[in-house]
């Protein structure tokens, strides 16, 4: 079965990339509260564990660590506190088991699932950096 081409999966990384430069950080007096956008990074996350397992499954020719390195950036990044750490890796943890627990095989299900997760990840990913952005 082919893989969804790269170039959504392109778009998804470069975004990633950005969106993870120019996030301001929560001030040190407010390191306690989750930051507005806490539910799309929470989505986001799990999109990134679904296409951890989806991608390579389905063939995809890039670095199969890919997109849990781009988790490892995107907390990174956020500089998150212990419990949003958790969080953000149950999070991705969720994506990656719901799809191995279901797919052995690349299916035509799993590659609709990989376009729609792209998709909804350049979306999330866009909107955050517009919004919240520096």
């Amino acid at each position: 079965m082919p893989c969804v081409p790269f170039s959504r999966a392109g778009a998804l990384v470069a975004i990633l990339t950005m969106a993870t430069a120019v996030v301001v950080p929560l001030p040190a007096s407010a390191q306690g509260a989750d930051p507005p956008y806490e539910s799309q990074l929470l989505r986001l996350s799990e999109i990134l564990g679904a296409l951890h397992y989806l991608r390579p499954l389905c063939g995809a020719d890039e670095d199969d660590q890919m997109w849990r390195k781009q988790m490892e950036e995107l907390i990174a990044a956020e500089e998150p506190s212990e419990r949003r750490r958790a969080r953000l890796t149950d999070r991705f943890n969720l994506g990656y088991s719901s799809f191995a627990s279901v797919y052995r095989t690349c299916t035509p299900a799993a590659v609709a699932a990989v376009d729609r997760y792209q998709r909804e990840g350049v979306r999330i990913a866009r909107d955050i950096t517009a919004r919240y952005g520096r």
